[in-house]
């Protein structure tokens, strides 16, 4: 009796292949290093996350905590397919989407100062989670976090500065590699900022009982939005 043999499919193909992309273990090493060394310190998007955070509450920091995040992605993934190089040859085009952006954070800023502004004329208002005022709802929070990164070419330009000194063409095709190093950045990027956002929601919560605080963390909330706009624009 002839025995039938089912074909064995190499499951290590994939994971060699994967392993190949990705840089040498000191390199990969100083790779995570460097990145949770910039992560850790608190850039424009901490700031961001921070203030949607003290002002709406956990889920408005954590949905703009994912907004941001999947516009940095949308940055890698222009990186690996050359976009990026383009726009940093293209001066006239980098400040159109630098303009455009800033101009989107100011739009931010001046809704929430209005926000808070409609809260104080009208102190019965309704508030969320943990005494926060009612946020924007969770889509407009996410599209918020893209558009306010893929609106940054500076954060093109960091991708396309770091994320070269960690690929090597020995290994194969350059974009791949930038693309799977993007991709662990941009996940650490999740974390941290996700960190900031619970610490965030921790340390304002009380403040966010006081309908007065939440008044006051309104107009601190578009001040910081409009402070972004004036770093964004600053070369």
């Amino acid at each position: 009796m002839t025995l039938l043999t089912v074909p064995t499919v190499p499951t290590t193909e994939a994971a060699d292949a994967a392993s190949t992309l990705l840089p040498s273990s000191p390199a990969l090493l100083g790779f995570l290093a460097a990145s949770l060394a910039m992560l850790a310190v608190p850039g424009p998007s901490v700031v961001y996350v921070v203030a949607r955070t003290t002002a709406h509450g956990r889920r408005a920091g954590m949905w703009s905590m994912a907004g941001l995040e999947t516009g940095a992605a949308l940055h890698v993934v222009a990186a690996a397919a050359g976009l990026a190089a383009l726009l940093a040859r293209s001066p006239a085009l980098f400040d159109a989407v630098r303009w455009t952006g800033a101009a989107y954070l100011v739009w931010l800023g001046v809704r929430e100062l209005r926000a808070a502004r409609a809260r104080a004329a009208s102190p019965g208002d309704a508030s969320g989670e943990d005494g926060a005022p009612t946020a924007p709802r969770s889509w407009r929070l996410f599209v918020d976090g893209v558009l306010v990164d893929v609106l940054n070419p500076k954060t093109a330009l960091f991708f396309l500065a770091f994320l070269p000194q960690f690929a090597d063409p020995a290994r194969g095709p350059v974009a791949p590699q930038l693309a799977l190093l993007g991709g662990l950045f941009v996940g650490l990027a999740a974390l941290v900022d996700s960190a900031y956002a619970l610490l965030a929601d921790r340390m304002s919560w009380r403040l966010r009982a006081s309908e007065r605080a939440r008044r006051r963390l309104g107009r601190a909330s578009g001040g910081v939005y409009l402070a972004l706009a004036g770093a964004a624009v600053v070369v």
